[in-house]
């Protein structure tokens, strides 16, 4: 297999016409395959049936407490499910809100909060300023730019690096200018590129000097737990480093039992410093009397311990790993030596980020689309879908069978390839 940068022209013309009668026989076969979205399939959806049969009619619904579960009241949860996961999270249960089924909705609530309230330290509610900005490490979580644009929120790109975002540019920027009011981060397992934050970055966080009074960082650790392999990423507890400089404060941390248990049925958490969680808290006893507590209780039930929810974890991880593999495997096999697009190879997570020469996610995406193929939209990881090289692509494994994920990818790959040679080609 010969590198496409070293051929000449015609073999150049060759190597396409070859391409583009592979694309036709695939178009011709009017599949529909989806890898739209990091959605776990069915049968990791399955590993948590036994969940259903814990709470049914006749079932003890009280918790640890005596309290009844099927009633109004414990707006932060009931304690059993705070203890749970604050200890999957490294908090206190005094330092955590047990929410609904979703930690989007959480994260949307809390930024809708700084703008109505603002937070403890504001000098006015955030959307009384002129300007709110928020820095956006890209690739990122199209979600998390979703909020900020329906906030009417300006959003700032910082480059991740290798071992999570450029850390001098956001310390420089917060430092400078106090419209930047937070910063969104996927610190474990990132969303697409599943990198980890180090050590060195969180301190970094920890450490911040922003201009603003009422920064924050919103941590979203939706991976924290989701390994591919037994020996996964390790990422240093943000909120302790934090309180060793007086800044715990400034940070909110969210995550959920979305890819745990049920997606849209799960447990979403927030957590933080005792005066930030009283606050929000504060806010939400005018929202609701209390979130679902028989969910928070089936969930606690049925894993037990932060071990039950590990040893849970495995089960999927022996679903997912090959899935990653095969998409590694034959992206390595197929398109390596061509030197055409670059990609990570995650440890955990639910993406893989792939980087296709400048100029050509979109059109590789296009060819897929028609070709049959549903991924995420070119451009849906940067802020406001601009990627200002049209290169990054985020391939999504999890959700089919592996037998349709070898097709899903055969049919990529020649989509790489084709993108890859109109572009040469164009510019002989």
């Amino acid at each position: 297999m010969q590198s496409y940068k070293t051929l000449q022209l015609e073999q150049l013309k060759n190597e396409y016409a070859e391409v583009k009668a592979n694309y036709e026989k695939y178009k011709a076969m009017n599949l529909k395959l989806d890898m739209s979205r990091g959605k776990p399939s069915a049968a990791q959806l399955n590993l948590t049936d036994g969940m259903l049969n814990v709470l049914k009619s006749g079932s003890d619904c009280y918790d640890e407490n005596g309290f009844d579960c099927r009633n109004y009241g414990l707006l932060e949860g009931i304690p059993e499910a705070r203890r749970l996961f604050g200890e999957l999270l490294g908090v206190s249960p005094d330092e955590i809100i047990i929410g609904g089924n979703s930690s989007l909705n959480l994260m949307y609530d809390t930024i809708s909060k700084g703008i109505t309230h603002g937070f403890p330290e504001s000098e006015k509610p955030w959307g009384k300023l002129d300007k709110v900005k928020f820095l956006c490490p890209v690739p990122g979580y199209d979600r998390h730019f979703t909020i900020c644009e329906t906030f009417n929120i300006e959003m700032i790109n910082v480059p991740m690096l290798n071992d999570g975002p450029d850390m001098d540019m956001v310390e420089k920027l917060v430092s400078e200018d106090d419209s930047i009011k937070g910063i969104w981060c996927v610190p474990k397992y990132s969303n697409p590129e599943g990198k980890t934050y180090s050590d060195s970055v969180v301190k970094r966080f920890a450490n911040l000097k922003p201009k603003a009074k009422d920064f924050k960082i919103f941590w979203d650790n939706a991976y924290a737990i989701h390994e591919i392999y037994d020996e996964g990423d390790k990422l240093l507890n943000l909120l302790d480093e934090a309180k060793k400089c007086g800044n715990e404060d400034m940070v909110f941390i969210f995550s959920s039992t979305s890819k745990i248990s049920y997606p849209g049925a799960g447990v979403a958490m927030m957590a933080g410093s005792v005066k930030s969680i009283n606050y929000i808290k504060k806010l939400l006893f005018a929202q609701t009397i209390s979130f679902d507590k028989l969910n928070s209780l089936r969930h606690v039930r049925y894993f037990k311990s932060v071990e039950g929810i590990r040893e849970h974890m495995k089960k999927h991880a022996e679903i997912l790993r090959p899935k990653f593999e095969l998409v590694l495997n034959m992206l390595k096999n197929e398109i390596q030596e061509l030197e055409i697009a670059t990609w990570i190879e995650p440890r955990g997570g639910y993406f893989i980020s792939l980087n296709t020469m400048e100029g050509c996610a979109k059109r590789t995406l296009e060819l897929a689309k028609e070709a049959g193929i549903t991924m995420t939209p070119a451009g849906a990881t940067f802020p406001y879908g601009k990627d200002p090289l049209d290169q990054n692509i985020r391939i999504a494994p999890t959700y089919p069978p592996l037998d349709e994920l070898k097709t899903a990818m055969e049919i990529f790959i020649t989509c790489i390839k084709l993108a890859s040679l109109e572009k040469m080609l164009s510019e002989k």
